[in-house]
């Protein structure tokens, strides 16, 4: 094993272990090296690596802490990684979508306010019955956020978050090539809202399936 490798493993069994917790300070560089067993340089680099994964928040001139280690800021890692897909992969990044977005739409089902879904609701209104595709899918983008985010689970709205980002281009050229694509986009999200005031989980879940499917679908088609 690596000396940086061997470092990384060694800090992060403090935190599992709860020696080091969310919030905590870790010793002096000289101190913790000593009591690791490491070198300062090797301590040095593994530090740099887990604050580039937000386990530790470096602070000039105050000290290294463990961060709070919520789902949303540890996944922001997830969404660095994703930007380097390759275009070939977008289909399988549409699969993944397909399994957890429904999922998370039928957990919204009965959780989202009513507040919530006359948000979501004058979104649609607001973009009218012709928008320019840009705009349906920054909408689209907000929409299904709004919703998962009611599904009540931190780690889900952060994947999905995640996961997006690789298939906003695809959406868009489907968009500019599918005669019907804007019209069906519509269609189906006012079907999720009104799943999701009927409170109906697995019609929700239905409408949300067929909603990314549609996508996969057609990119399928078009490769």
């Amino acid at each position: 094993m690596a000396v940086t490798d061997e470092a990384i493993e060694k800090i992060k069994g403090m935190i599992v272990s709860g020696a080091l917790r969310p919030g905590d300070r870790l010793p002096k560089e000289s101190e913790l090296a000593a009591e690791l067993g490491l070198s300062r340089n090797s301590l040095r680099e593994a530090v740099r690596a887990l604050s580039l994964i937000r386990i530790l928040d470096v602070r000039q001139g105050d000290g290294t802490y463990v961060t709070s280690l919520d789902p949303q800021l540890l996944l922001e890692a997830l969404s660095f990684v994703v930007d380097f897909h390759r275009d070939d992969t977008v289909l399988e990044f549409l699969a993944v979508r397909r399994i957890l977005e429904p999922a998370a739409t039928a957990m919204a089902a009965t959780r989202i306010s009513e507040a919530q879904l006359d948000a979501l609701s004058e979104q649609l209104d607001a973009l009218g019955a012709q928008p320019s595709v840009e705009e349906l899918v920054a909408s689209d983008l907000e929409f299904h956020r709004g919703i998962v985010q009611s599904s009540g689970n931190s780690v889900l709205c952060s994947l999905l978050d995640g996961l997006s980002g690789p298939t906003t281009r695809a959406r868009v050229w489907r968009g500019l090539t599918q005669e019907d694509a804007v019209s069906r986009t519509l269609q189906e999200h006012r079907a999720i809202v009104s799943a999701l005031r009927d409170r109906d989980t697995e019609a929700a879940r239905s409408w949300a399936t067929v909603h990314v499917a549609s996508v996969e679908q057609w990119l399928r088609s078009t490769l």
